[in-house]
């Protein structure tokens, strides 16, 4: 018997075609059998990992618990959950994964123990300060299965000096960014206009929020393909245009955010959309050329409006085959608490709690402008940057095509009619 609820689903040919499923409920606190005064935490290799394992002292004096801790790499970290995971251990509690990555396929398979009822015990704990972006990813058909603790936000980055000897403003809708990106590369002969991540998909988390923007979606409100409205095919084509003909000469088709970053470090691009986390890769002397002069703004608004992604890019979860469920849940309460939050927030890893934002001591080591841009995208914004799927890869292969296309300038609504029909083929699957 377990504290949480559980969410069980069979197998009926592997691991990630899933039958049906119900929640069992049954609960018996701290004296559930088999606890133990050592929690077994998993953790990924992370800043926040380590900010966390400074403070492990204080949490074990204060609960009289040994926290014995694992940590790996992400590929390390994804090959320990399906062997273990699959196998139904009961050695790991707490465990530390990616909602927008593995989540879905970790709750239909019933990893993940349903902490609804933990969530709402400690009012001083306060889960409604938690944003609803991430707060959606870390929910699975309405149970809370993770809490949020990394938080992501697109944003855009730009070159003060190259709008100030233009004589531009900081572009706040797309056809001011398209104006102003056309501007800067015909007066700055060799320095794009824009860049962005181009690999097909490399490319679609930060594609998103151009596709929310136009007002479209990966998934529409009837959970079937989006791809090919008549919104994500704008908005294919706009970030194709964007690139094919403001952005570098000759630009590749397989960039992620280190060879963008690079151009737009070595002051060879105007704007560049990219993850709020990465910002110190321009702001550091000692990586960026132009690090004197970048500014940052939220993300222009597009026919539907300013609506970025705010995603929780790692969360915490209990493993639904514990037996510490009780002292794991100790555990989340304390290192997601808003004190500790507040601290490690400091220490630039940004939080999904929204006091922290809206105090001054959350954001006082981000530049001014950051942190009004991440403002701006918490109250909005989207809690996926990908197909909320099973198939992640494959779905990402797919609904990226049409970016690859409209960069070099092929026909991405016909693109877009393809990706969404083998999109659809997932969505059918699943």
């Amino acid at each position: 018997m377990k504290r949480h609820s559980v969410i069980r689903f069979a197998a009926i040919a592997a691991a990630t075609v899933i039958a049906a499923g119900t929640l069992s409920a049954c609960s018996t606190g701290a004296g559930e059998e088999g606890a133990s005064k050592t929690l077994r935490v998993t953790l990924a290799n992370h800043v926040w990992t380590d900010a966390i394992k400074d403070k492990l002292p204080e949490f074990e004096a204060a609960t009289g618990l040994t926290v014995e801790l694992s940590q790996y790499g992400e590929d390390q970290l994804s090959d320990q959950y399906n062997v273990k995971l699959n196998a139904g251990t009961d050695e790991i509690d707490v465990m530390m994964y990616r909602p927008l990555q593995e989540g879905k396929l970790f709750a239909k398979n019933g990893y993940l123990a349903d902490l609804s009822d933990d969530v709402t015990s400690n009012p001083d704990w306060n889960w409604s300060d938690f944003q609803p972006g991430p707060v959606g990813s870390t929910t699975y058909d309405g149970n809370v299965v993770g809490i949020p603790i990394i938080t992501e936000q697109e944003v855009l980055y730009y070159r003060k000096d190259l709008l100030a000897n233009a004589g531009l403003e900081v572009p706040t809708t797309m056809v001011e960014l398209e104006a102003a990106a056309k501007a800067v590369k015909e007066q700055n002969p060799g320095v794009a206009g824009f860049v962005a991540r181009t690999g097909k998909s490399a490319a679609v988390t930060q594609f998103s929020s151009f596709l929310y923007s136009f007002g479209g979606d990966f998934i529409d409100e009837n959970g079937d393909s989006g791809v090919n409205s008549p919104e994500a095919k704008e908005a294919y084509a706009f970030y194709g245009k964007l690139i094919r003909e403001y952005g570098p000469e000759n630009v590749s088709t397989d960039m992620s955010w280190p060879e963008a970053m690079a151009i737009f470090t070595q002051g060879q691009a105007g704007f560049y959309t990219e993850a709020d986390s990465l910002y110190k890769n321009a702001t550091d002397p000692e990586t960026s050329k132009v690090s004197d002069t970048v500014g940052f703004a939220p993300m222009p608004a597009g026919p539907g409006g300013s609506v970025a992604y705010n995603v929780p890019s790692w969360a915490l979860g209990i493993n639904a085959e514990s037996n510490n469920s009780a002292e794991a849940w100790k555990f989340i309460e304390w290192a997601t608490s808003q004190d500790l939050t507040l601290a490690i927030q400091q220490d630039g890893v940004p939080s999904a709690r929204q006091s922290v934002w809206e105090d001054p001591a959350g954001t006082s080591t981000y530049p001014g402008d950051l942190a009004a841009a991440i403002a701006t995208s918490t109250k909005n914004g989207v809690g996926h940057d990908r197909p909320l799927v099973i198939k992640v890869p494959e779905a990402r292969e797919i609904v990226g095509d049409p970016i690859v296309i409209a960069i070099t300038g092929g026909d991405s609504d016909a693109a877009a009619d393809a990706a969404s029909d083998a999109f659809q083929g997932i969505l059918d699957d699943e």
